[in-house]
């Protein structure tokens, strides 16, 4: 624990030292970090396809009929007939097949899939997928997978034990889709360039759209952006201007950014993580600790010789009470750097820390939003 404490006023010295030594080099962001295009956003795929060439880890017909109809299926659109016959080999398994359409793809190229299984199969290690159509939302097919499955975990197993590290049935198939149709809409098309803060403040925005004011009064002889509300910003294209080249102009334009005072606890590791911007009132703090133990040790009673008794156990508990701590200490935080130090000089462990954090917030003295997850 001491170890922690050491590591969170490590961290508060460093983040002190480096807002007085380079403020403007902490705090600002290149736009294209601090935001993304609407227009540039992924698009989700989705098929159904089936996993060969496997060694007997695949589904069983039995357990999981939709697989042996949709072999029955492919093998029948290949020519070939399988009436009259039944497989019982496991070497084949149902896979649902996901992928995320990158923005502006153009035909052609290739994206990685992951596949997941459906049926009861143990392992998808050794299989190749058979050609899979992957479509979007709106129904349309954009791109077609193939390819062998890689698999990162691993399954060995015998009669009377198993040994499984990670996900078997589960993998990935790098670059296997060749992109076959273009999204709809095209980046050239649009009107305007609408920029979304991927951290949402109202400061930011802002400041984005006054810098790039500045940027197109300079060059274009007008001011082209607005912030519509904390998340985003429209920028309007100039008459004479190339939208390519203004949003690769715009993106490395520099921001100096803002972030509202947090403080983000997590009960169920111990995580705690302060803002730079997290102020304390001044307040004393008084943390101590009850511990109770309860021992059982029961005793054996024997009857006297010849007196027709009975073998008994009497019970006995013991219980013991101790309560550390309960050193009061006056934490004032102006800063990152004197908050950490106040919480150090308590000398308490994360979950008193917490509890502490989640007390000072109840008293109204924690100026920052404290966020439970």
């Amino acid at each position: 624990m001491k170890l922690f404490f050491r590591f969170l006023t490590l961290v508060a010295v460093l983040a002190m030292n480096l807002a007085d030594v380079a403020p403007a080099w902490a705090l600002t962001s290149r736009i294209k970090d601090i935001a993304s295009l609407q227009a540039g956003r992924d698009n989700q795929l989705i098929g159904y396809g089936l996993i060969v060439g496997l060694q007997g880890t695949g589904d069983g017909f039995r357990s999981s009929p939709f697989t042996e109809q949709s072999m029955r299926a492919m093998l029948q659109n290949l020519g070939i007939s399988t009436q009259g016959g039944q497989s019982s080999a496991k070497n084949t398994a149902a896979v649902m097949v996901t992928a995320n359409l990158p923005p502006f793809a153009s035909p052609g190229s290739r994206i990685d899939v992951t596949v997941s299984s459906l049926g009861d199969a143990t392992s998808l290690r050794g299989g190749t997928l058979v050609m899979t159509s992957l479509s979007g939302a709106d129904g349309q097919i954009y791109a077609v997978a193939q390819g062998a499955v890689i698999v990162s975990g691993f399954q060995a197993q015998g009669q009377a034990a198993t040994v499984t590290e990670g996900v078997t049935t589960a993998g990935r198939v790098p670059g296997g889709a060749i992109i076959e149709r273009e999204l709809p809409s095209r980046f050239k098309d649009s009107v305007n360039l609408v920029l979304q803060l991927r951290n949402p403040d109202f400061s930011t925005a802002i400041r984005i759209a006054d810098i790039v004011n500045g940027y197109a009064s300079a060059r274009f002889g007008g001011p082209v952006a607005e912030a519509k509300d904390s998340q985003e910003v429209v920028v309007q294209k100039p008459r004479a201007a190339d939208l390519t080249r203004l949003m690769a102009d715009i993106e490395n334009l520099i921001v100096e950014t803002d972030t509202p005072a947090k403080v983000v606890i997590n009960e169920r590791t111990g995580t705690i993580v302060i803002g730079s911007d997290v102020r304390v009132s001044p307040v004393a703090v008084s943390y101590g600790t009850l511990t109770v133990q309860v021992t059982e040790t029961p005793q054996i009673i024997q009857p006297e010789p010849f007196s027709r008794g009975r073998t008994a156990v009497q019970p006995q508990t013991d219980i013991a009470a101790e309560q550390t701590g309960g050193r009061v200490a006056i934490i004032d935080g102006p800063d990152l750097r004197t908050l950490v130090a106040g919480l150090n000089n308590i000398g308490v462990k994360p979950d008193g820390i917490i509890a502490i954090l989640q007390g000072i917030k109840s008293a109204g003295a924690l100026q920052a939003e404290l966020v439970l997850q």
